[in-house]
């Protein structure tokens, strides 16, 4: 198996997508070819590990880290990944609850899996890797987690000062001395732009030996696809019929994920977006000029992307807006409406669900009769409503009870550095601290 880059670079091996993070060319990697799965495929596979392997193991093929594959999935997926039925008056409504791991978010997911594939490549404690990470809020925290103290690996962190909860701030600002955290003076989208800047620079990168666990690097991609075939295969054995989800997107990692796994053969059906007020996702779709913008201030923090980096694959593999437009739909939530929503679940469902999480089920609600009794729905939860206690608690009337991960990391000490969004900055913020 060989990965390409979206861009027409030489093919490379899972290895060298993997360290590398992003393309020669400055494109994203994508598998040359996909497997092909029927539910039959799964038999036995009750466990999500065991769906686990079977979709991860062709991907692997010609990878040095084949034979340590299962030990990979294993420290991934360590904790539960559960599928909730919802008690709706109308159709089938499930939520699969991605917010179970150490920072209760979805990135754990990712962000463990590269961490055990790249501890494996490139753990050098004479020349160690640099990982660098933009985030919105939860991508940082999840990546610090899962590289914390990890030997021959640095992470540095870069997010927008002042455009994360407190929570999700501390959680990107609480670890070890191979974690440096940068509040960024600007955006999520000037973040990710100065982590592909630094990328692209020759003498940076040979002074810190970077790659990237933001979702441009496929090794994020790859494990997010099994909980979505995991939950579809779970309905299908349930009702006999196909899961259609609806995806909370900012930077369409995750979304691109469930597109993949249905491409692989997973019984997915329909593939809803849900977009907080940064619209670019809907309006290309529905036949506008993709025109990246600076990205607007929502409740849903995580998802306040202007330019979303995979929106590049899923053209490459998908083709333009007319082509996308028949197999994804998308929709805008406000900030009035997910507030909306969070009160509605809460009062309706006894269900505490973060500003994300509730643009999932706003979209779910704006549905007809029809079109609900017609699909089997998964709505996906991505992170856990304490990590947004200020937002969230003033809506329902209750303290949202924090997890234990959660409770564990709001007592550790934070270390953060400020600096300005240029490359300057960054190369005197790593030239100092490592």
């Amino acid at each position: 198996m060989m990965y390409r880059s979206t861009r027409g670079a030489q093919s490379v091996k899972l290895d060298d997508a993997l360290v590398s993070g992003i393309a020669s060319d400055g494109g994203l990697y994508l598998p040359e070819s996909l497997p092909s799965f029927r539910p039959d495929d799964f038999s036995g596979a009750d466990e999500l590990k065991d769906v686990a392997y079977i979709v991860l193991e062709p991907l692997f093929k010609a990878s040095s880290l084949a034979s340590d594959l299962e030990a990979i999935i294993n420290e991934t997926f360590s904790f539960p990944i559960p599928v909730v039925d919802l008690p709706v008056e109308t159709g089938s409504c499930r939520l699969l609850e991605l917010f179970h791991g150490p920072t209760a978010a979805f990135k754990d997911v990712g962000a463990r899996f590269l961490a055990a594939c790249l501890v494996r490549l490139q753990g050098d404690i004479d020349y160690p890797l640099t990982i660098l990470v933009a985030t919105s809020g939860d991508t940082g925290g999840a990546v610090a987690a899962a590289f914390n103290e990890r030997p021959g690996i640095r992470v540095v962190v870069l997010y927008p000062d002042g455009r994360v909860s407190e929570r999700q701030e501390q959680q990107l600002t609480c670890w070890g001395d191979n974690v440096l955290s940068l509040a960024i003076q600007g955006s999520f989208d000037q973040c990710q732009g100065l982590v592909k800047e630094a990328m692209a620079d020759e003498a940076l990168t040979k002074r810190h030996r970077f790659s990237s666990a933001n979702s441009i690097n496929i090794g994020r991609l790859l494990p997010q696809t099994i909980y979505y075939a995991y939950s579809s295969l779970s309905n299908w054995r349930k009702n006999h019929r196909e899961a259609s989800f609806i995806v909370p997107t900012g930077n369409l990692g995750n979304a691109f994920a469930c597109y993949l796994a249905r491409k692989m053969g997973l019984p997915i059906d329909r593939l809803t977006l849900a977009t907080n007020s940064n619209r670019i996702i809907v309006d290309f779709l529905s036949g506008q000029e993709w025109l990246p913008s600076n990205s607007i201030r929502t409740l849903a923090s995580a998802m306040d992307v202007g330019n979303p980096s995979n929106m590049e694959r899923l053209r490459a593999d998908g083709g333009e807006a007319t082509d996308l437009a028949e197999q994804i739909t998308a929709k805008s939530v406000s900030d009035e409406e997910i507030q909306q929503d969070i009160r509605r679940n809460f009062s309706e469902f006894g269900y505490a669900s973060c500003p994300h999480t509730a643009t999932a089920s706003f979209v779910w609600r704006t549905l007809s009769t029809q079109e609900k009794l017609a699909f089997d729905w998964i709505l996906v939860a991505t992170a856990h409503a304490a990590k947004f206690e200020q937002t969230v608690e003033p809506l329902i009337g209750e303290e949202v009870p924090v997890p234990r991960g959660l409770k564990d990391i709001l007592k550790k000490d934070s270390n953060v550095l400020q600096a300005n969004p240029s490359l300057p900055a960054l190369a005197v913020a790593l030239d100092e601290s490592f």
